[in-house]
């Protein structure tokens, strides 16, 4: 069996790792370079809080579990620091959400306990206590961040040294080959035609690339970090403070997000590194983060994060396609491992995950029964995070 994959971000990475372990043979092509681009611009937090519906939320803990269990393999994992996850809300509106979400993810089992300033000061004297006064603040131990380029590197890279993958960057794939009902070939953009089993498109917000078969349709958004110089900081965990987000990463840079700057911008240009949302980021961390006074941006990121149409992740079979997969979610860090886990067993060892069954891509091109499990996903709407 050959396994082509499409894509070598951290979805890509843990598809073409489970499948070749499994035993197939296992052929990985990137357009650019190994790790993709939203891999390589992304907040890259594993999380499964807020988000709706239940299915959506197991979805994500089988994520992080995976994560977890994905250390067996390698004897440890450098790419994962589950060092936990800070929460507060500064509005009345924001503290009664974040009441009612904490209330739902104790119900569901995950972790999470309220802290009180003293605690928090213990924990990360780096934050100005003052600033953050007497807002409830919540702490999610599971929680964590990953290092997707160095994720993607070492599963790809033990994808061909244990178990003989092959892979292949700056390749793009420009045609995908059908007979009848299934996939024959790839094409690439230097006239090669590669035979091909299954074929797994994980090239995310060019998921709706042209390649001469049926598309999943996508709404990308804008995503903006950034990022610091080293700074002398004992900061571990993550921030969350409304739509502000704040981590290490690593070397004493801390990486920024927010989201209502985010929402300023329908396409992902260039920013500078001085310019008014560097600025910005920056002025409302170091409120909170005094350490940081003095401190320029060292550099700002943008890029498309892919995001299927109705917001949840999309994975599996497309249809009329039998071999013809997509794994495509804006949720990609979190779920990488265990998407990568299930796919194989589905594709190569003929199991499928039930997990899976409300994130086919057959919700986007006929009608879900009322019964059926795509039906959870209708008029929710998923949280970005």
């Amino acid at each position: 069996m050959h396994v082509v994959v499409i894509g070598s971000g951290m979805i890509g990475s843990s598809i073409a790792y489970e499948c070749a372990k499994a035993g197939a043979k296992v052929t990985v092509f990137d357009a650019g370079n190994i790790g993709g681009k939203a891999s390589a611009t992304s907040f890259s937090w594993t999380n499964a809080t807020s988000k709706n519906p239940r299915s959506y939320f197991a979805l994500n803990v089988a994520g992080m579990r995976a994560h977890i269990e994905l250390r067996r393999d390698f004897g440890g994992s450098p790419w994962l620091w589950q060092t936990g996850s800070l929460e507060w809300r500064t509005t009345q509106e924001g503290q009664e959400w974040q009441r009612g979400n904490f209330q739902q993810m104790s119900d569901w089992g995950y972790g999470v306990e309220w802290l009180d300033p003293r605690k928090l000061a213990e924990m990360e004297p780096d934050l100005d206590i003052g600033e953050i006064g007497a807002y409830p603040i919540a702490y999610y131990p599971e929680e964590g961040w990953v290092d997707p380029m160095i994720y993607s590197a070492w599963l790809l890279r033990e994808a061909g040294r244990r178990h003989d993958a092959t892979i292949r960057s700056h390749t793009p794939i420009t045609r995908v080959e059908t007979k009848g009902s299934r996939v024959e070939a790839v094409h690439t953009a230097g006239g090669e035609r590669i035979k091909a089993d299954y074929v797994i498109n994980c090239t995310g917000s060019q998921a709706d690339a042209d390649l001469g078969v049926e598309k999943v349709p996508l709404a990308p958004t804008v995503g903006i970090l950034a990022f610091t110089p080293p700074v002398a900081t004992t900061l571990r965990s993550q921030l969350h403070a409304d739509d502000l987000n704040v981590r290490p990463d690593g070397a004493g840079r801390l990486m920024i997000q927010k989201a209502s700057i985010e929402k300023r911008f329908d396409e992902a240009k260039s920013l500078e590194a001085d310019g008014p949302e560097a600025q910005e980021l920056l002025d409302v961390t170091r409120k909170i983060m005094p350490v940081l006074e003095g401190v320029r941006i060292e550099a700002v990121r943008t890029t498309y994060r892919p995001m299927p149409k109705d917001g949840f992740p999309c994975v599996g079979a497309m249809p009329d396609l039998a071999n013809y997969y997509v794994a495509v979610t804006h949720s990609g860090v979190t779920l990488a491992p265990y998407l990568g886990k299930a796919l194989a067993d589905e594709i190569v060892v003929d199991r499928r995950h039930k997990a899976l069954d409300p994130f086919a891509p057959d919700r986007f091109f006929a009608e879900p029964s009322s019964h059926g499990a795509s039906a959870e996903l209708l008029g929710q709407q998923p949280v970005e995070g």
